[in-house]
């Protein structure tokens, strides 16, 4: 199940919780929040962050090998080495 934010269309006409935000775990098939839970005050979903792995270091071809990777070099139009 995806988690989805929540925010309050109008913050001070809304309770502690939809006025910071909140998430919720609710199935796809289900529409999107329209009321808060708690105080009925409209919310609107917010585009969520995606969590991407972070590479410190570019990879070398020794790493790729070791990975299982087959390593190609280009030497020439449509000729490749095997590294």
């Amino acid at each position: 199940m995806p988690t989805y934010e929540y925010i309050a269309e109008d913050p001070n006409k809304a309770c502690r919780v939809c006025a910071k935000g909140f998430e919720l775990r609710r199935p796809v098939s289900r529409p999107p929040l329209e009321k808060c839970p708690l105080c009925r005050a409209p919310v609107k979903k917010l585009v969520s962050r995606i969590n991407t792995p972070t590479i410190s270091k570019p990879l070398s071809v020794s790493d790729a090998k070791s990975a299982g990777f087959t390593v190609l070099e280009k030497r020439d139009e449509g000729v490749y080495e095997k590294l």
